[in-house]
């Protein structure tokens, strides 16, 4: 007997293509897919081996999550363009959603990377370190800027860059290092977010690849400035000149109930190191 002219029963047919007999019964039940042949007499439901592909068409497209609504147009209207024009679309959000989940897991590794250093820094230590080139998104601010104007900014942009949510990426503030140098360690300019993921646009901040000096404290405006008048001090005694600006971010912002734990990550570009 030809193979597709066999009938299998509906245990055997869910089997086939690793499903439950049950999901084969509702899409009887809801007329999306039907079985080939239905006994009079006990009402056992029997397929053939063609309606194999008509299943796995439906099964791909329950996976990548069309509704059944929309699955039941689309099978009564089969044809090559609207398969084309259906899997098309949902290749876009595929790519969409895998670059999301790309993001995610940079911005979960940054986070596991904070922590590892949060259990084996020295708050004394000061230490030289190697960056990649980083995108952020910058917004400008200073000392007048209202609270809620921040939010409002804030939010704008990570719509406009396409981040689901602030804490898809590390986010901190920026001082210009030649502030730090007269003495002006309140002279925060920007609010940062670090883009997880590839992007080419216009008006975002390169945060350049190289050595940097990296330093922490405990946060509060005395420790900071303390922190700060250290760096100064090692960056002389080493022949480090500092440039562009001071990135800082809090480190265990997600394990803290309390603004007076948190810990903060200083880090600035050193334009020159001038060895002994």
């Amino acid at each position: 007997m030809d193979k597709k002219d066999k009938l299998l029963t509906i245990g055997q047919f869910a089997a086939l293509h690793g499903i439950n007999k049950k999901t084969l019964m509702w899409y009887d039940e809801i007329g999306l897919f039907h079985p080939a042949v239905i006994d009079p007499g006990n009402g056992y439901r029997y397929y053939n081996y063609h309606q194999s592909s008509v299943l796995e068409t439906i099964l791909l497209l329950r996976e990548l999550n069309v509704s059944t609504d929309e699955i039941r147009i689309f099978m009564q209207n089969r044809s090559a363009d609207s398969m084309e024009q259906l899997l098309k679309e949902k290749i876009r959000d595929l790519d969409h959603e895998i670059a999301h989940l790309k993001a995610v897991r940079k911005t979960l590794a940054c986070h596991c990377q904070n922590m590892q250093t949060l259990r084996t820094m020295d708050l004394s230590e000061i230490s030289i370190i190697t960056k990649e080139e980083h995108c952020l998104i910058t917004v400008d601010i200073d000392k007048d800027t209202p609270f809620d104007k921040l939010v409002e900014m804030i939010t704008d942009e990570t719509k406009k860059y396409q981040l689901r949510r602030l804490h898809d990426a590390s986010y901190g503030i920026m001082i210009a290092a030649d502030s730090l140098l007269h003495g002006n360690f309140k002279d925060y300019s920007r609010l940062f977010i670090e883009v997880p993921f590839p992007i080419k646009k216009k008006g975002l901040h390169i945060q350049p690849a190289g050595k940097y000096i990296r330093a922490f404290y405990q946060e509060s405006p005395e420790n900071a400035i303390a922190c700060y008048q250290k760096i100064f001090r090692f960056a002389r005694e080493n022949g480090i000149t500092l440039s562009g600006f001071s990135y800082e971010i809090i480190l265990n912002e997600n394990v803290i109930d309390h603004a007076e734990d948190a810990i903060v990550q200083i880090e600035i570009p050193i334009r020159a190191h001038i060895e002994n």
